[in-house]
């Protein structure tokens, strides 16, 4: 018998006590309705790593992107303030920006020449002479919220939107501000599984990584591995160690290292990991109910050190093989969920407490979203909204309730 969405959402329970809750349904990673419900309104609802700040580093500096399938422009206006917009005309919806980034002075539609400037006010509509009601200032470029984390900028397309500082509560306290690292490279990673398995695995507790990640486990004190979670985020920690001398794979250790081992995460897919001079961001992108993108920024400390580009391309390196290893174990779940004989599984009580934090938060917002019409106004944003500085996490925004953002 088929269930409808709002039966099939019903079906986790989240008032259950971790030692007694199940795992969110097997469906869940493969239907299209809920995959296009959690486009909507988790993706297109919250805040998305979207840019680095140093492409944004002069004014007239601007990036493209797709955030939850819409097309977007991110900007440095002549005033220095970053602002976001839809990267879609007034007039008949064609992208106003086509390059995935450079300089401008204006930004000028290339179907009718519709041009607007750098805070988003149309400044001329060619032939548009003895149209009745219509006036430039009613006609600009519809504003995204953007604000920024150190080196990282984020967009949220959603009308009801808590500040970035409140989402991330408390990671910039415990991340610190993350502005000593400098971008490395990018590398993009096409998985054959639903976003949320790659959300799990990471999300774990470290009980994949002995297992998994043989050259991790040399360098991580796995019985002291630790999670928290606050609001919309979860904190894994693990002091470090000397590698074992007698394992005979490739060792982590020369570009892994300090005292403690950090790895945040943000709802829905925003994850961060810090080493002693090393970071590495992880941001997980839907494609399609069996497939997602995994984006990976390598970031590091004292970039101008003689020995920092060897250096850097080993932490690329090591950081390639972590990721590749994870893609083998993604995908064979993904296959595995696809099976009749399974439908949910129990967490571990040790070690699985942010995966059901996670299904928690990513339920509730689900529920709320199929209960009725998402409240938008987009149009009556105040144009040429800028972004606000970063500055932390306060007490207030720490006991917010999780399943609101």
């Amino acid at each position: 018998m088929t269930r409808t969405l709002l039966e099939e959402l019903k079906r986790f329970d989240a008032s259950l006590p971790l030692a007694r809750a199940k795992t969110i349904p097997s469906h869940w990673y493969r239907d299209p309705e809920i995959g296009a419900l959690e486009l909507r309104r988790v993706f297109g609802e919250t805040w998305q790593h979207a840019a680095r700040t140093h492409q944004l580093a002069k004014p007239g500096s601007f990036v493209t992107t797709s955030i939850a399938g819409e097309p977007v422009v991110i900007l440095r206006d002549e005033s220095g303030v970053l602002r976001g917009f839809f990267n879609v005309c007034r007039h008949r919806a064609a992208c106003v920006v086509t390059e995935a980034e450079g300089s401008a002075r204006k930004l000028r539609c290339r179907y009718h020449g519709w041009t607007y400037d750098l805070s988003g006010q149309l400044r001329g509509a060619p032939e548009f002479d003895g149209v009745a009601d219509f006036r430039l200032e009613d006609n600009g470029l519809v504003p995204v919220s953007v604000d920024t984390w150190g080196p990282l900028v984020f967009v949220n397309l959603g009308s009801r939107t808590s500040s970035l500082g409140e989402v991330l509560a408390p990671l910039p306290e415990r991340f610190g501000a993350l502005n000593e690292f400098r971008f490395v490279e990018r590398r993009s990673y096409e998985l054959g599984c639903n976003w949320k398995v790659f959300v799990d695995n990471y999300l774990d507790g470290g009980y994949h990584v002995n297992t998994v990640h043989p050259s991790l486990a040399d360098v991580l004190q796995y019985s002291q591995y630790r999670t928290e979670c606050a609001g919309l985020t979860s904190v894994q920690s693990s002091p470090m160690r000397a590698p074992d001398p007698s394992h005979s794979g490739p060792s982590a250790s020369a570009v892994r290292s300090g005292e403690t081992a950090l790895y945040g995460w943000a709802f829905p897919n925003f994850m961060v990991n810090l080493y002693e001079g090393v970071m590495d961001t992880n941001t997980v992108l839907p494609l399609s109910p069996g497939r997602c993108k995994v984006e990976i920024d390598f970031y590091i400390a004292r970039p101008d050190s003689p020995e920092a580009s060897s250096f850097a391309a080993e932490s690329v390196d090591v950081g390639h093989r972590i990721q590749l290893e994870d893609v083998g174990v993604c995908e064979d779940v993904q296959r595995g969920l696809s099976s009749r004989c399974y439908d949910t599984g129990r967490y571990s009580v040790r070690r699985e407490v942010a995966v059901h934090h996670f299904h928690r938060l990513l339920a509730a917002r689900l529920r709320e979203a199929r209960r009725g019409p998402s409240v938008t106004s987009l149009t009556a944003k105040a144009q040429g909204a800028g972004a606000r500085p970063l500055r932390g996490a306060s007490k207030s925004s720490r006991a917010r309730d999780p399943r609101r953002e």
